[in-house]
């Protein structure tokens, strides 16, 4: 879009938007804005459908001249679930909106939001005993209500009706992640204060230039005790459509999310001025032509053969001897269920995981000044991954050959919408190699070359919350090996700064620059230093519930006089974790070991008992103080790996509500009960850190950095479960036409 266009864009929309807000009360039920994704209303049906074309029961016969199926619609009226585990249905969210809107709690004209409408799981023993053809267990709704200034807690029982009252109201420290209409009514409230557009007009700036972002206000003492708030900062969108790198600097509000007013105007950064716009522009569409040089030849996966996997009932996914379900879901973003895999030896489906999801992830950015104390966020407790997740971009988030599938969510007034394009699910092969072995001709053996190509399958999610993207993926390979992987991508919160040069920064006598909290990326614009901590949550059955961690510790051991020519080896000694505390491991390579997960009920041939490893890689650990207020807050990362009892309350690393939480209700809250974790149905978290120094190479929007964690089969199978694999030949593969390349 043009500057011209934009601004008038901008101008138009605020000024119906402020008509609008003027004339409305602030305490009223949520709007019926919310309408348009009511799938029941003819004009807009079309929300409820999305092109997708695996998920059927089998998968359809392609013709050889055309490799891409024609898609069909997936109409999400017609959805039935069929495993205990399916999210729910947008019938069944209607369901649980039209049984609620007769509930007393609900039944007065009081302001009330609906924060979080999912399936309430049933018990794991009776999920893992079903069988397909079985008939579900009775399908629940956990229901997370806002009625006032109250937090309730319900249970609705899709098949009678009736609806439990778990916790009413809740007494806990803590709220529930907030409503994607809640966020949008912080964007839009600082536009009816009039100290604030007095802010804005004084210096010259425009209002219709403007645009503000909440950001979550973390927990510090006596004014987040039991007031719901948030802060608001600006931007100005002047000549870009990367607002972030114009911020208005020093220029807070504070907002209450229930009363919906503005409490506090704070303005500390008059004296700053705001960045340029020259060269923040990332759009395609706005690269200078010159610019446009395709320096590489695209790359496309084909499958002319089809994909080698299938989604059966809409979750259950199948490729290789993997079997696992997959769903949407708003605070997670996806979830991945009752991960087996199929023995080729034994011929047995045998349990590897029961469930797996990011439990949280911490961002605590690291200047300590008034406007930026605060930035300490807690993305999946606060603004919910799965609410932040936009649609893939085919060819470009996901290849060409990948499938999609769609989350449905609710509402804060419950009206079911459809989340499209959520998820995508696609097998990749990077030319890399899944074993192989070549001997030398010197042994007089006839020649051996045999190689196994490496293939993948990968399960993508990406949120974007705010400024950052993260790139969720869960990647399969055919020996057994699960591995998470976690991408940062997106744009830089940035600092607006008087400094345009490294050298005007200010020196004291000692000849110490002045603290900046980041780097200069460009003029006056600092890349504040900040942390990325990502807490899986990994109930890992393997072979069963009762489990074991193993912390296999490598200690040198030195050779007695005379037993060999060596002085020393290597030996592995291997410790059982009896409590939560010895399960508690900080990483260090100087404290070299793995991590093991064992079943000592289910042994080999040989004798050891079956299991997984965790594999750590690159990750990192937090500096701040346990005694900060958001160290307090984010203690799951207080270590790296985190053995726990199964218990189904103790899903979220931060707690179950997290926003303004005090940091009593964490994984390391739960683990200081050191309860017996040897042969008993364990849980293993694994956080994974980054440390992020910001650098010119960043701006303006950031190259992916991915890093990642493997769970690894560790005698789990009798040998290599993938030494009956084929090799590719030639016939297998087509072999495509190429345009001829000028030099």
């Amino acid at each position: 879009m043009e500057p011209k266009s934009f601004r008038l864009f901008l101008l138009t929309t605020t000024a119906c938007f402020i008509l609008i807000f003027t004339s409305t009360n602030f305490t009223h039920a949520p709007s019926s804005m919310t309408r348009i994704f009511d799938c029941t209303n003819s004009s807009f049906s079309h929300l409820c459908t999305t092109r997708n074309f695996l998920f059927n029961k089998h998968i359809r016969p392609i013709p050889k001249n055309n490799p891409k199926p024609n898609p069909k619609n997936h109409d999400h009226l017609s959805d039935t679930p069929k495993h205990p585990l399916d999210p729910l249905t947008l019938v069944e969210i209607q369901k649980v909106r039209s049984t609620l809107s007769s509930h007393a709690l609900f039944a007065s004209r009081a302001p009330h939001a609906l924060h979080s409408v999912v399936l309430e799981e049933p018990d794991k023993n009776l999920v893992r005993q079903w069988e397909k053809g079985n008939a579900l267990p009775p399908r629940k709704a956990s229901v997370i209500a806002r009625v006032v200034s109250d937090s309730h807690v319900l249970t609705v029982d899709l098949s009678t009706g009736h609806v439990d009252i778990v916790d009413s109201p809740v007494r806990v420290l803590g709220f529930p992640v907030m409503t994607v209409e809640e966020m949008s009514d912080a964007t839009w409230a600082p536009f009816s204060n009039t100290e604030f557009n007095r802010t804005i007009i004084s210096p010259g700036l425009n209002l219709t230039d403007v645009i503000c972002f909440p950001i979550s206000s973390g927990w510090y003492g006596n004014k987040e005790e039991t007031s719901r708030l948030i802060k608001i900062q600006c931007y100005l969108t002047q000549g870009t459509a990367n607002f972030y790198m114009q911020p208005i600097e020093g220029l807070t509000l504070l907002y209450d999310l229930d009363t919906k007013q503005i409490l506090e105007v704070s303005d500390t950064g008059r004296a700053i001025p705001i960045p340029s716009p020259n060269n923040t522009d990332y759009r395609f569409a706005s690269v200078p032509t010159l610019d446009k040089i395709r320096i590489l030849n695209p790359i496309s996966m084909e499958q002319p053969r089809g994909p080698s996997f299938v989604i059966e009932d809409n979750h259950l996914v199948k490729w290789a001897n993997w079997e696992f379900h997959l769903k949407p879901d708003p605070r997670a973003g996806l979830i991945i269920s009752r991960v087996r895999f199929h023995d080729p030896d034994t011929q047995e489906t045998r349990d590897v995981m029961y469930k797996g999801f990011v439990s949280e992830l911490f961002v605590p950015y690291m200047d300590p000044s008034e406007a930026w104390y605060f930035k300490t966020y807690m993305d999946a407790g606060e603004y919910g991954f799965g609410l932040q997740a936009m649609p893939l971009e085919p060819l470009n988030d996901c290849p060409r050959n990948a499938v999609y599938m769609d989350g449905i969510f609710a509402a804060a007034d419950g009206t079911p919408y459809v989340r499209e394009n959520m998820i995508c699910v696609f097998e990749s092969y990077a030319g890399d190699i899944a074993w192989r072995h070549s001997e030398n001709p010197v042994t007089g053996l006839p020649p051996i070359r045999e190689v196994r190509p490496k293939l993948t399958l990968v399960v993508r999610m990406v949120a974007s919350v705010g400024n950052y993207d993260y790139i969720f993926d869960y990647e399969f390979e055919t020996d057994g090996l699960m591995r998470p992987k976690v991408g940062l991508s997106g744009i830089l919160m940035v600092k607006g700064t008087t400094y345009e040069n490294k050298n005007q920064v200010k020196k004291d006598k000692e000849g110490n620059e002045e603290e900046l909290y980041g780097t200069i990326l460009s003029e006056n614009v600092i890349g504040v230093i900040h942390d990325h901590y990502v807490t899986f949550y990994l109930d890992l059955d393997v072979d069963g519930l009762d489990n074991s961690f193993v912390k296999v510790n490598l200690k040198r051991q030195e050779t007695k006089p005379g037993e060999s020519p060596r002085k020393s080896y290597m030996k592995a000694v291997r410790n059982i974790a009896k409590t939560e505390k010895e399960g508690q491991i900080k990483l260090s390579l100087y404290d070299p070991s793995e991590f093991h997960v064992i079943n000592s009920g289910k042994t080999t041939r040989v004798g050891n008992p079956t299991g997984y490893k965790i594999v750590p890689r690159a990750t990192a650990a937090s500096l701040l103080d346990h005694d900060d207020p958001p160290q307090k807050r984010g203690a799951f990362t207080n270590n790296q790996i985190w053995a726990t009892p199964y218990n189904m309350s103790e899903q979220w690393g931060g707690g179950f509500f997290t926003y303004q939480s005090h940091g009593d209700d964490t994984l390391a809250v739960w683990s200081e009960r050191d309860r017996d974790i040897e042969n008993k149905d364990i849980v293993v978290w694994y956080t994974l850190g980054f440390h992020h120094i910001p650098c010119q190479e960043d701006f303006p929007i950031m190259p992916t950095v991915s890093s990642s964690f493997d769970l690894k089969p560790t005698n789990f199978f009798e040998r290599n479960p993938i030494l009956q694999a084929s090799p590719y030949f030639e016939r297998d593969l087509p072999v495509c036409g190429t345009e001829s390349v000028s030099a």
